[in-house]
């Protein structure tokens, strides 16, 4: 079972009640987090082994939590992921955490919600490279699993609905309260120091929220990398008009969430920037025209550093053993 404390409940709770009055009376442009959506908690148990199942991958040593690790912050701390066969990705892996709160998902949005993107990286050669069609006969074929699938969605067999059904209910509950900077927003005065309270000041008069606000700081709209000054990217990744088409959303990506920005480096879409430090310094110059002062800089990224929340609290599951009739990946891929 999930291991959320009635205390770390309680808690959540209270900062969702709080925050509706703290919003209601001021007005600023970032929001405490609230609590998680109410969840299945079924689903969310077998969307947690489906999570940390490597046997959905073609090698069986891939799962979801190798490109989005929930002890580094949702992410891999590298610039762009691996795959199978140790193929290099084209994009830096976007943090699960708290990606319940995005206007869509991955960076260029192709996927409307938690569960779309659920099932992209298992059936993508580059990343986990099986099919849906095998992944779900890997399941089929160890009992735990079917025993669980039916009693939760009442079917006699899994389909690829049920399985991204169950890992996006599992993602909901990835949300991280309680930062020092919701303890501010909600009264707590003495929560920040005087730089990180300069921090923000800064952030909101040079015009940072104007994309990054909102619960999650940022995961809200689709802006253009490289407004001021163009963005020599690392990576080919096109951005938005991959998806839509048009040549106007070239270089556009979803605003990435600046909530736990100090654990999930390096930064951008191609994992390019290694510190915070010059990630400020880059998006002042490309985005917004301005250079920061060393002093400047450095509290802005101690405000950035107030927005690390309180991390899922959760016991590794103990995945159902594999039957005897059970598809042996091949490990070298092949």
């Amino acid at each position: 079972m999930i291991k959320l404390s009635p205390l770390a409940w309680a808690a959540t709770l209270a900062l969702g009640a709080a925050a509706l009055t703290v919003q209601a009376q001021s007005n600023e442009p970032i929001q405490p987090i609230k609590p998680a959506a109410q969840v299945n908690l079924g689903m969310v148990e077998l969307g947690k082994k489906l999570y940390f199942d490597p046997r959905l991958s073609k090698s069986g040593f891939i799962s979801c939590n190798s490109c989005h690790n929930l002890s580094m912050g949702g992410t891999d701390n590298i610039p762009t992921s691996i795959g199978d066969k140790w193929q290099q990705g084209p994009i830096n892996a976007p943090t699960v955490l708290n990606s319940s709160l995005n206007v869509a998902q991955f960076w260029d949005g192709r996927a409307a919600d938690l569960q779309a993107q659920a099932g992209g990286p298992i059936a993508n050669p580059g990343e986990m490279a099986f099919t849906h069609t095998l992944a779900l006969g890997v399941l089929e074929s160890i009992p735990a699993y079917v025993r669980e699938f039916k009693m939760i969605f009442g079917k006699d067999k899994i389909d690829i609905n049920q399985v991204t059904a169950a890992i996006a209910e599992f993602e909901k509950t990835l949300v991280t309260p309680n930062s020092r900077f919701d303890q501010w927003l909600l009264g707590k005065k003495d929560a920040l120091t005087a730089d990180e309270q300069a921090g923000y000041k800064l952030f909101k008069d040079s015009g940072c929220v104007a994309c990054h606000n909102g619960e999650a700081v940022g995961g809200n709209s689709f802006q253009k990398m490289g407004i001021v000054q163009a963005y020599k990217a690392t990576s080919p990744a096109e951005g938005r008009s991959a998806v839509t088409g048009k040549e106007i959303d070239r270089f556009s990506f979803k605003v990435p969430t600046l909530r736990n920005v100090e654990m999930t480096y390096p930064y951008f879409h191609d994992g390019a920037v290694n510190t915070l430090t010059e990630a400020v310094d880059v998006m002042g110059r490309l985005q917004l025209g301005k250079t920061f002062t060393k002093d400047e800089n450095a509290k802005v990224v101690a405000f950035l550093k107030t927005l690390t929340g309180d991390q899922p609290s959760f016991m590794l599951p103990i995945l159902p053993p594999s039957s005897d009739k059970t598809p042996r990946p091949n490990p070298f891929g092949k």
